[in-house]
C-alpha cells in the first residue's frame, strides 16, 4: 500500500465541511495548478521549508549541514541543489525557521488523533475531512482510513480535484464517504491543460458519475470553483461552469475566495512562481469582482451563499 506523507492534521476547522471538523492534509497531487494555495502539497516527497522571519541567525543549522548547503551568502539561504533533505538542520533549529514539510503517519495514528474530537463532531454535526494535495492519489491508504473512521461512526468528507480512476474510486473510496467537495476549476480543456497541467475530460466525467450517485440519495456533493484573478474568474469561465452545473441540475455550489498569501508558502520551499509577478494575482480580489462571479452563478439558478 502506497502510504502518503501528511502535511498537517488541523482540528477545530469550520471551513472544510459541516460542523467542527478535523482536516487531514495529504502531500502529493496529480495536478499542477499554477495558483495552488497549498504549493507545499504538490510533491509527494518531503521538502525543506525556510522562513527568514523566524530565523534568529544562530547559525546552528549551517554548522549541522553535512553538505554545506546553507550559507548567509546564498540568495535564498538554502542551496537546494546541494541539499539532500537529511533534515539535520531542522533538528538543531531552535526557532522553527527551518521545517520538514511532510511526515509519515499510520492510519491508526490518524484515526486516534481524530477520534479525540468525537464529542465536538457529535455536538456540531462535524467529522473528518480528507484534503490535500489529493487523497485519491493514495487510494488504498485513503480507503482504509475512511473505513476505520466509519467504524467509529464519524462523518467523512473528501475534498478532491476529481482526477482519479472512477472504477477504483467507486470500489475503494465512495462506499465510505458521506460528502464530497469537488473542484471544477476551468471549463475549457485547453485552459485546464495550460494552468493545471492535465485535461479536464476525465474530471468532468467523474463529476457526472458522482452526481448520479448522489441522485440516489447516498451522499452530498458540492462543486467548488477557486476564484483566481484573470484565470478562473473570467466571464467566460464563470459562465461555462455555471451553465454546465445548470445543465446537470445543480442548485448549490461554492466559489472559493482568492488568497494571495500562497506566494509566501512557495518562497518558503524555494519554488518560483510567475503568478507572483502579476499585479492581479499578487493582491486580494475586489469585493465587486467576487460579487460579479456570484451573480453569474445566480443568473443560472445556482446559490453560492454560505
Amino acid at each position: 500500500m502506497k502510504a502518503p506523507l501528511i502535511l498537517e492534521i488541523r482540528g477545530n476547522s469550520l471551513d472544510d465541511g459541516p460542523g467542527i471538523r478535523t482536516v487531514v492534509f495529504f502531500k502529493g497531487c496529480p495536478l499542477s495548478c499554477a495558483w495552488c494555495h497549498n504549493p507545499e502539497s504538490k510533491r509527494v516527497q518531503a521538502e525543506l521549508a525556510y522562513d527568514p522571519k523566524e530565523c534568529v541567525r544562530c547559525d546552528a543549522c549551517i554548522r549541522a549541514c553535512p553538505e554545506g548547503a546553507l550559507s548567509r551568502k546564498n540568495p535564498e539561504f538554502i542551496d537546494r541543489k546541494k541539499c539532500t533533505l537529511c533534515f539535520a538542520c531542522v533538528e538543531v533549529c531552535p526557532s522553527g525557521a527551518l521545517e520538514r514539510v511532510g511526515r509519515s503517519m499510520t492510519v491508526q495514528e490518524i484515526v486516534e488523533f481524530a477520534a479525540k474530537d468525537r464529542p465536538f463532531f457529535k455536538n456540531s454535526g462535524g467529522g473528518v475531512t480528507l484534503s490535500g494535495g489529493e487523497p485519491t492519489f493514495f487510494m488504498d491508504f485513503s480507503s482504509l482510513l475512511l473505513s476505520e473512521l466509519k467504524k467509529k461512526k464519524i462523518h467523512t468528507l473528501l475534498e478532491t480535484c476529481g482526477f482519479f480512476k472512477w472504477e477504483e474510486f467507486s470500489k475503494k473510496i465512495l462506499p465510505h464517504l458521506d460528502a464530497v467537495y469537488f473542484d471544477l476549476k476551468l471549463f475549457d480543456d485547453a485552459q485546464h491543460r495550460k494552468y493545471c497541467g492535465t485535461t479536464n475530460t476525465g474530471i468532468l466525467a467523474n463529476f457526472e458519475k458522482l452526481i448520479s450517485h448522489r441522485a440516489a440519495g447516498r451522499m452530498t456533493v458540492l462543486p467548488r470553483t477557486p476564484l483566481i484573478p484573470g484565470i478562473t474568474d473570467t466571464e467566460e469561465n464563470m459562465a461555462g461552469i455555471a451553465s454546465y452545473l445548470q445543465k446537470h441540475g445543480i442548485k448549490k455550489a461554492a466559489l472559493l475566495s482568492y488568497n494571495p498569501l500562497w506566494h509566501e508558502k512557495s518562497r518558503k520551499i524555494g519554488v518560483r512562481n510567475d503568478l507572483a509577478d502579476r499585479t492581479e494575482t499578487s493582491q486580494w480580489m475586489s469585493r465587486e469582482r467576487i460579487e460579479r462571479c456570484k451573480s453569474i452563478f445566480a443568473e443560472h439558478g445556482i446559490d453560492t451563499g454560505p
